[in-house]
């Protein structure tokens, strides 16, 4: 299924380094979904999660799978991503959300951060996330996951 008007889609990190790289595929796909889904009335949402692990990535050199960028323009590139993305905040319910899963699901380790997504979108109603890894979001019950190339 996809979103509806008026739904949210929750970009999930790997989707805001391809709208950045030209290089990596998908990244006009990439940078469709950010500039055309207000048109199409599916709203975008992302949290200070997401913003932080691009911010991570895209500082980071490109020899150490980064993408080379200065803290000046990687932070340029986030308040571009803001006109686009509803920040969603990262409460209480989402804290007791993640504990919740990374217990009923047996998380551990890297695999915490998405299940603080899920916490995420969880929280706030969220069910839609566009990733290239929807293998990460599939054990969580609510979720659904869309492929880049499907913004709609």
């Amino acid at each position: 299924m996809a979103p509806t008007a008026g739904e949210v889609l929750f970009v999930d990190t790997n989707v805001l380094l391809t709208a950045t790289d030209e290089l990596r595929p998908q990244h006009r796909e990439a940078q469709r979904l950010l500039s055309e889904s207000g048109a199409r009335g599916v709203h975008l949402g992302a949290s200070g999660q997401i913003l932080r692990e691009y911010l991570v990535v895209a500082t980071r050199p490109r020899e150490a799978n980064g993408l080379g960028l200065s803290t000046e323009d990687g932070v340029a590139n986030v308040h571009a991503f803001l006109r686009h993305l509803h920040l969603y905040e990262e409460n209480e319910e989402v804290s007791r959300r993640l504990r919740r899963f990374a217990v009923d699901y047996g998380l551990r380790g890297r695999r915490l951060h998405d299940a603080n997504i899920a916490a995420t979108m969880s929280a706030h109603g969220i069910r839609f996330v566009v990733t290239q890894n929807g293998a990460d979001f599939a054990p969580f019950d609510g979720i659904e996951v869309v492929a880049l190339s499907s913004p709609e």
